[in-house]
């Protein structure tokens, strides 16, 4: 379970993955978070985005060279644990290429379950445009399994390849020994279908993505012949965004109606005939609240500890409100609660230190003030909790951890025993884990605030002078900044490289105040401290401005451009993905369908003078000057609803134009070549990036030819290959 800040992800920060960069699935989690951002239909002449994406030829080459480097450091990760993998409690259920398959004990192949390709129209009347149409619509990725409780029914929601599309299918597994003449058949299928749980085998609560927000929860009951479909809730306010979850135990079922301020759950029993959805406690400015349940309690994760950041509490089924809350666990000053499970009769808690490193707090809940903590590896940067399947046991909590250089590895809990167990294998040996030295950094901002930084290095820190440095941030919407396991990050790292992740204010990182301190007015605050990280990082020895790269995607951009705008000498080259860079426009104009939420983290410049004074501080594209800019390489996505190419096209259009003046009052020198600044314009609306794995090592490949042509780097040399 993930609490309410993270689970309402109405933002740009966007995870909204078919699946990873790494070509594995890290979505062990019981959400999953999709970043709606604002679209503009806007008609962009072709010539514009030729002349403005020129200058890609010159990387290609080293593209190449890196496309096929990147792919043989995939394929030593091919083993990685893959969560997709669903078990039953007769089978096992994994995605193979373009289907759903499932296999028991006593089958030697496994079964066929759902072929992806055909999910379309009947093909004997199709015109050939059609087909077209259909074979475009037909490269499905799978984002999301889930089996009744018997295993009668299973529902899985699909996104197509380079748009949002979304489809969940209802396939009729039957009984176990069924005939092969019954074998496995779709039922129906739903379009723009986003969360969904099974209440019982035949009845499927869901809800469905509609103008950029889900508001209504509906009940799918398959009782009856062709299924009935009714509406359960419906959600009035325009800035909350409903889902539906179930508890660890299956036997309530949540919908969370959460805004960037607020919280509202309903709870739907399960074991109940009605299926009555009921209410936990009404909407209440500035409470955030996430529910979990165990025997006749309710375990809530709220924001009512000290400084509004959360604490674990607990209520009676019967009286859920929050005048019976009461308090079981405040964590100590400093750390901050990221995540809840109940797992038998224990409370979970993921949990970050002030020394920003995970750790596990185990609360027996027949025994609450016996808490004992857990620590993980001082590398790890993600945890990913797994759902227990059908047949699991409730009492065991499985979960992977990972850096960004570090392969996921399986972690199993048994919290009863307070007992801790690897399961690495042979992943562990030397050839699979590296040489990685993880350092953790306090760089001390312009208001004294301290900001912890991460750094992944290969040679010890006093030998780093000369390293390249890959500087990674995002700050905003009370996230993370993204550390999941990067492919090709460990390739930079192993050749060398310097890997900094800045966790700055506006991000999660040190709890809600840590976003609350850079949101609105405050925003300021993000860019000043992650001057201060780079400015301690070359005051530590490690690396210098040339031949340090800043990376962001999405909100990212915003500090990343701000600081170009500030001091362009303190990097040599920047790398945008999806990036957000006109802030001002954007909030100035109201009939963009999320305006109005946004302004919880923007402000509002329109109605507000001191926000519009703030916004246009800070505003990436506003506050381009003619100056010696960094190289940039700008990724953004035709179709992308979440940041349209229009802003992007126009941020590049200015930059290159205020470079060109700037070389044009001041020729170039050999000691200040002009910058290149590159725009890669991909087809689609992927926001993260291509679903399509050859399509990612492309764009992976891109930028790795990027950083090194940038930075005047040799490409490194391929590993010798043993003798026999």
């Amino acid at each position: 379970m993930v609490a309410p800040a993270v689970l309402f992800s109405l933002t740009r920060c966007a995870i909204f993955r078919l699946c990873s960069r790494e070509s594995v699935f890290f979505r062990w989690t019981r959400c999953l978070s999709l970043t709606v951002r604002r679209c503009h239909a806007t008609d962009i002449p072709a010539s514009s985005l030729d002349h403005l994406s020129c200058g890609l030829e010159r990387y290609k080459d080293l593209q190449m060279y890196f496309r096929r480097r990147l792919k043989a450091t995939h394929h030593r990760f091919f083993n990685i644990p893959d969560p997709s993998v669903v078990r039953g409690r007769h089978h096992v259920y994994f995605v193979d290429g373009g289907s759903i398959r499932r296999i028991d004990e006593r089958q030697n192949e496994p079964g066929l379950v759902l072929e992806l390709g055909r999910l379309s129209e009947d093909e004997e009347e199709e015109t050939e445009p059609e087909k077209e149409e259909r074979k475009q619509r037909s490269q499905w990725t799978v984002q999301r399994i889930r089996l009744s409780p018997q295993e009668k029914h299973l529902a899985v929601t699909l996104k197509t390849v380079h748009k949002d599309d979304l489809r969940c299918v209802v396939v009729r597994l039957g009984k176990r020994n069924a005939s092969p003449l019954d074998p496995p058949h779709v039922v129906l299928t739903l379009d723009n279908v986003f969360s969904f749980e099974w209440a019982t085998d035949d009845v499927l609560f869901y809800t469905i993505l509609e103008g950029l927000r889900c508001s209504g929860v509906y009940r799918l009951d398959l009782t009856s012949r062709g299924g009935t479909i009714t509406s359960v809730y419906e959600e009035t306010q325009p800035d909350v965004f409903v889902e539906v979850a179930l508890s660890r135990d299956r036997h309530m079922l949540t919908i969370n109606c959460n805004s960037r301020t607020s919280s509202e759950v309903l709870l739907v029993d399960t074991t109940a005939s009605n299926l009555a959805p009921i209410l936990v406690q009404p909407r209440q400015l500035g409470l955030l609240y996430h529910v979990e349940h165990w025997r006749s309690w309710l375990l809530l994760l709220a924001n009512t500890g000290p400084r509004q950041e959360y604490q674990v509490l607990q209520a009676p089924l019967s009286e859920p409100s929050m005048g019976s809350w009461q308090p079981l666990f405040s964590p100590s000053p400093g750390t901050v609660l990221k995540d809840m499970d109940v797992v038998g009769d224990h409370c979970v808690l993921s949990a970050r230190t002030p020394a920003n490193e995970l750790e596990l707090i185990v609360i027996p809940l027949t025994q609450p003030k016996e808490v004992h903590t857990l620590q993980l590896p001082s590398w790890a940067s993600t945890i990913a909790t797994k759902s227990p399947g059908l047949a699991d046991q409730y009492n065991i909590l499985e979960f992977l951890i990972s850096s960004p250089v570090h392969p996921p590895e399986p972690y199993c809990l048994f919290p009863k025993e307070g007992l801790l167990l690897s399961g690495t294998g042979d992943r562990a040996s030397p050839k699979n884990q590296g040489s990685c030295i993880t350092t953790r950094l306090e760089a001390c901002s312009k208001d004294g605030t301290s900001v912890p930084v991460t750094l992944f290095h290969a040679a010890p820190v006093e030998c780093l002078k000369q390293a390249p440095l890959l500087v990674h941030v995002y700050g905003a919407y009370g996230r993370d900044v993204n550390m999941e396991f990067c492919p090709d990050r460990r390739l930079l790292l192993e050749q060398g490289w310097a890997l900094a992740y800045c966790h700055i204010r506006g991000g999660g990182e040190r709890g809600l105040s840590w976003h609350r301190q850079a949101a609105v007015e405050g925003k300021l605050r993000g860019v000043e401290d992650l001057q201060a990280c780079l400015h301690h990082l070359f005051s530590s020895d490690v690396s210098s401005p040339s031949l340090t790269v800043l990376t962001a995607c999405s909100a990212g951009a915003v500090p990343v451009g701000a600081l170009c705008n500030r001091h362009p000498c303190m990097m040599r080259a920047v790398t945008l993905q999806s990036p957000f860079l006109d802030v001002l426009e954007t909030m100035e104009n109201p009939k963009l369908p999320l305006t109005l939420e946004d302004r919880e983290e923007w402000g509002d410049p329109v109605e507000n003078s001191e926000h519009r004074h703030t916004i246009a501080s800070y505003c990436p594209l506003h506050n381009i000057t003619p100056q010696r800019y960094p190289s940039m390489l700008l990724t953004a996505s035709r179709d992308d609803s979440r940041v349209p190419l229009a802003g992007v096209l126009k941020y590049t259009g200015q930059l290159k134009k205020a470079t060109h003046t700037h070389f044009t009052m001041r020729p170039t020198t050999e000691h200040e070549p002009a910058p290149n600044i590159v725009l890669n314009i991909r087809p689609g609306a992927d926001h993260l990036g291509p679903g399509d794995f050859h399509m990612m090592l492309e764009e992976e490949a891109l930028q790795l030819a990027f950083l090194y042509t940038e930075l005047g780097l040799d490409p490194p040399r391929p590993p010798r290959r043993r003798k026999r």
